[in-house]
């Protein structure tokens, strides 16, 4: 397994991170815990969470991700043998995040401080390697960005302010490092720009979705990743499985996310002729559709790690050995010509 370095620290993770987003609504605690001890066994030494998982986020699950994380954790006692990631979330009006009364789900001081806290408590660990804004504090589309429209900049919280709450517990040894999930160009850079003047903790990563259908990190972020290593971390890398073929044909398979959670696969089966490219493309190759799509994006040098998850080990499996095949040439210019064809077609 691949170790590569995350952003300027002197921490190296795997170029495979094990994503747990289903885990609590199509996972029960005890798959968590194989898919952990599997993982870690096959030489992945990274993985992601954040507080509102599971997904889709609700009231009666908000935790639960971290809470099978925890009782893991607790029960292995291995805590320096992996980097462990989470996210507080972003505007938005899952106000269940929070103990207190709150109209939204925000990135201040005091709600930053409230989710730090208690996701060390459901994690059962005195501290977080990288902890992610998981989506902005500002008034704009997080997700399924299509076009630009302005927002009130007065009306959000301050970068410093955010800065300045997430370095105390730096500070504090509660955080490791910071990152950002699903952030902008601009938004990346103006916190760069601010911990380099004020002298505060500098972000090491950028978790964003990217694959072989949604490509538009290469747009601008790429190039600040390359420069200002801010590697992106790389989710959906199979467009919520469109890219393994199993939705071929319009198929929608019994338990799979397109049959249990519909209102998440919109922005990608409008991509039909784009995946079925990718997948018909893969087979040409010697390939399957699975193998095709995880190691592009292993193989960008931007990347610092690539999120998979799973329903089940064999799933699991499948994917990390996806990661073990050479990305040649034919491949390459194949991957080139599908995006030179379609130009992210999912909009997500």
């Amino acid at each position: 397994m691949e170790l590569r370095k995350l952003g300027r620290t002197d921490i190296e993770v795997t170029s495979v991170c094990l994503g747990t987003m289903t885990w609590g609504k199509q996972n029960t605690e005890a798959e968590a815990h194989d898919q952990l001890d599997y993982a870690l066994d096959r030489g992945i030494n990274f993985i992601d969470t954040a507080e509102m998982y599971p997904v889709p986020g609700e009231a009666k699950t908000q935790g639960r991700t971290e809470a099978y994380i925890g009782t893991w954790i607790a029960a292995r006692k291995n805590r320096d043998k992996y980097v462990l990631a989470t996210k507080v979330t972003g505007r938005s009006g899952m106000t269940w995040c929070r103990d207190g009364d709150v109209e939204q789900t925000r990135h201040t001081p005091e709600q930053i401080d409230e989710a730090v806290e208690n996701s060390l408590r459901r994690l059962q660990t005195d501290y977080i390697d990288l902890y992610q804004l998981h989506w902005p504090d500002r008034d704009m589309p997080g997700f399924g960005f299509d076009s630009y429209y302005d927002y009130d900049a007065g009306e959000m919280t301050p970068l410093e302010d955010i800065l300045g709450a997430l370095s105390r517990h730096v500070e504090k040894g509660n955080i490791r490092h910071i990152g950002l999930s699903n952030e902008t160009a601009w938004g990346t850079m103006k916190f760069l720009e601010l911990a380099e003047r004020l002298a505060l903790p500098r972000m090491v990563s950028n978790q964003c979705v990217y694959n072989l259908i949604a490509r538009r990190f290469d747009y601008d972020r790429a190039e600040i990743a390359m420069r200002e290593q801010v590697g992106l971390l790389a989710y959906s890398p199979l467009a919520m499985g469109v890219l393994t073929g199993k939705y071929d044909n319009s198929a929608t398979p019994k338990g799979s996310r397109g049959d249990l959670f519909p209102q998440f696969m919109t922005g990608w089966q409008n991509a039909e002729a784009a995946y079925l490219d990718c997948n018909t493309t893969a087979r040409k190759l010697g390939l399957t559709p699975t193998q095709f799509a995880l190691k592009f994006v292993e193989t960008r040098e931007f990347l610092t790690s690539n999120i998979i998850g799973a329903t089940s080990l064999s799933q699991l499996e499948e994917n990390i050995a996806a990661h073990e095949i050479d990305w040649t040439d034919d491949m390459e210019r194949e991957a080139r010509r599908i995006h030179k064809t379609y130009r992210c077609p999912a909009s997500r």
